[in-house]
């Protein structure tokens, strides 16, 4: 089974038959010419296809899966340009639908797009990132850029449940730098995002100078240590 099947096999069911007949059009311009083609029916996947949810794969939309099939056929020797061409002169959604597509491109691209995913967690649009750290991220980004991609999710509020692999990649340095994260929020009268609290709950020394901050002559310092510390309460019991 190639790894795109999973998406593709429920695309058709999901397509109209204007949008299907659209999408078989598309496809056989991109086979004749890739960069043409794909210039032309990337953009135009959301008109023709919409965007409703793909209910057999969460988080993607039709859209997503119609730009998967578009990309999956083009040959191999040109794949890793055209993707990141369509990448690089996309608009937000389409950048997004890239980014969903590489994991089941992985067997094809290799780790020839991470620097799409670096190109995505340098931004500030949450969506861009929370797309970036799935599966082909989880694989391929090393030790340093990993911990850094969740560092970012936490400062810009995406949701750690976006993140792909989180507790096998979670190491001692990762929990040091949430450790750290969670001091300037609580130091800021802030409430500590809870997938920060989940990294830590089982490091005593950061649970620790979480609960010296209860000792603290800021009320609004010592309040959020508080409220953090309930949280890790909850979750250790």
């Amino acid at each position: 089974m190639r790894e795109t099947d999973p998406v593709l096999r429920p695309l058709r069911h999901a397509l109209s038959t204007s949008a299907a007949q659209w999408l078989d059009t598309a496809l056989d311009s991109v086979r004749a010419a890739p960069s043409r083609g794909l210039a032309a029916s990337f953009p135009a996947a959301a008109r023709h296809c919409g965007t409703a949810p793909l209910a057999s794969l969460p988080g993607w939309t039709v859209a997503d899966a119609a730009r998967l099939a578009l990309l999956d056929a083009v040959d191999s020797p040109s794949l890793s340009q055209e993707v990141a061409e369509v990448y690089r002169y996309g608009d937000a959604g389409e950048k997004r639908s890239v980014l969903r597509c590489l994991d089941p491109l992985a067997p094809r691209l290799g780790t020839t797009a991470l620097p799409l995913v670096h190109d995505a967690l340098r931004g500030n649009d949450t969506t861009l990132v929370a797309a970036a750290v799935g599966d082909y991220a989880a694989r391929h980004l090393d030790p340093p850029a990993y911990r850094h991609a969740v560092l970012k999710c936490l400062f810009t509020g995406v949701d750690l449940a976006n993140v792909s692999g989180l507790d096998a990649r979670a190491d001692a340095e990762m929990t040091r730098m949430v450790g750290d994260f969670a001091i300037e929020r609580v130091a800021a009268g802030r409430d500590v995002p809870r997938g920060a609290i989940h990294l830590i709950v089982g490091s005593p020394s950061q649970v620790d100078r979480i609960r010296a901050e209860l000792r603290s002559t800021d009320a609004h310092r010592a309040a959020a240590a508080r409220r953090a510390l309930e949280v890790l309460d909850a979750k250790e019991n």
